[in-house]
């Protein structure tokens, strides 16, 4: 970092251990020297809709930003103190939530006309005479020196934490002069805006190849490898033409959903891979825990080496949250009752039914149908066991499952690789703005470019 950027002529040390030196011209303070007011938020309850004045809760606060996604509403009518009201530039600070939430700095950008703020936020004003942006301490808080200062000084569990003002004004920090803290300041929104973009388009680059994944999967388990392949009418509205030679057929005809355990009644005294609901991911399966096929006979779901298992509730289903069970401890497993079992006969192999599954036509029209209220839908096992597919012969199913592995493992890679990128350009934005605020890199003669 301090070979793009010069260093600083003079440091001195800052009479603080932990801080070590700084720019000459710098000082070591306590938050609580700096004359700074805070003001905590009013205790205010949303009412439900989209109507009467936002509230930005404890739950908006991001590292750097404020979260609009999920904004709450004072209801119209409902009286409020103006003092709540947040301006343009207001310094918001997270006093309560989990650890590692605690602590959580913003500034409000006057994203939305009007808005208040709730209680657990402290709105903090800082005295011009030492603070003159308050852009740099939302740089200087949101760095690891400073995330790391707030973890010890926050109070509670793992669960539920708080950081007390009292305790935030005794906090020491390092603070430059006021026009090097507006120059500070004004680097890093330009760099870290350069840095921003890079990761969008990282994240495009991710989005557009999870939508080709989804293409080649969907049309190589509708249409087939063959294009030139003559195609009939399916007679199911949605699936359309198919290959003249594949065959319609409901799922029911071809799976036994959920098989019957009594053919291992006589082998409890053995260990079985036991999956709770967690650990049945996409093209994964979490084999780290298992039991007694007693301890789990009765109450769980039963499977084994190759059935086909996938995740019945929300938001798991959506998630696709399903796998071909393999590597299981002597062949069985027991998992959630939220798992639904596949166990496909002699017509079908189950690495084509798995890929037919994650098509666009079956989860659109299994997530239409789930039962239930909130975090509880369920897909009806009906819905699985009606759907129709048209199935090729082995032959082409072997020959679809090859190509849909090598192609998924090439546009996988890519993703990884895009994922990698990202994180090496979010650790470069870390490592920036801790150089920035902490003087390691002297930005003074800086010029946006």
């Amino acid at each position: 970092m301090t070979k793009r950027y010069q260093e600083y002529p003079e440091y001195k040390n800052s009479g603080v251990e932990w801080l070590g030196n700084i720019p000459k011209s710098w000082n070591s303070i306590k938050f609580g020297l700096t004359n700074a007011s805070a003001i905590l938020g009013g205790n205010y309850l949303a009412g439900e809709g989209e109507e009467g004045v936002p509230l930005i809760k404890m739950g908006n606060l991001g590292r750097g930003h404020v979260n609009l996604n999920k904004v709450e509403y004072l209801p119209v009518g409902e009286s409020y103190d103006e003092s709540f009201l947040l301006k343009d530039g207001d310094f918001l600070f997270n006093t309560r939530n989990s650890l590692n939430l605690v602590g959580k700095v913003s500034i409000w950008r006057n994203e939305l006309p009007k808005a208040l703020y709730n209680s657990n936020i402290l709105k903090i004003s800082f005295n011009k005479s030492f603070v003159d942006s308050s852009k740099y301490m939302n740089y200087l808080f949101n760095s690891s020196l400073g995330l790391s200062q707030l973890s010890l000084i926050a109070k509670g569990t793992t669960s539920v934490a708080a950081i007390y003002y009292k305790e935030l004004k005794s906090l020491v920090f390092m603070l430059p002069p006021a026009k090097e803290q507006q120059k500070i300041a004004n680097f890093l929104d330009h760099e870290t805006a350069k840095i921003d973009t890079l990761i969008a388009k990282q994240e495009k680059l991710i989005a557009l190849l999870k939508e080709k994944r989804q293409a080649v999967i969907s049309h190589a388990v509708t249409r087939g490898l063959n294009p030139n392949a003559p195609m009939k009418n399916s007679g199911v509205e949605w699936l359309g033409k198919v290959p003249e030679h594949w065959v319609v057929t409901p799922i029911k005809h071809i799976v036994e959903l959920t098989p019957k355990k009594s053919k291992i009644h006589d082998k409890k005294e053995l260990k079985c891979s036991f999956v709770p609901m967690d650990k049945l991911k996409k093209d994964s399966l979490v084999l780290d825990e298992s039991k007694l096929i007693s301890e789990v006979y009765d109450g769980y779901t039963y499977f084994e080496n190759e059935d086909v298992l996938i995740a019945k509730v929300t938001p798991c289903f959506e998630n696709k949250n399903m796998v071909v069970a393999r590597s299981l401890t002597n062949g069985i497993g027991f998992g959630s009752s939220e798992i639904y079992v596949l166990r496909t006969n002699e017509s079908v192999i189950n690495d084509f039914l798995y890929y037919r599954l994650q098509e666009d036509a079956f989860m659109d029209i299994a997530t239409a149908a789930m039962t239930g209220a909130g975090g509880l839908k369920r897909v009806p096992a009906d819905v699985i066991t009606n759907f129709a597919m048209a199935l090729p012969p082995e032959h082409e199913q072997m020959e679809i499952i090859g190509f849909l592995q090598k192609r998924l493992n090439q546009l996988d890679s890519l993703s990884d690789k895009a994922k990698s990128a990202i994180e090496l350009i979010k650790e470069r934005k870390i490592a920036l703005i801790s150089a920035a605020v902490t003087g390691k890199i002297d930005v003074r003669n800086w010029q946006e470019m």
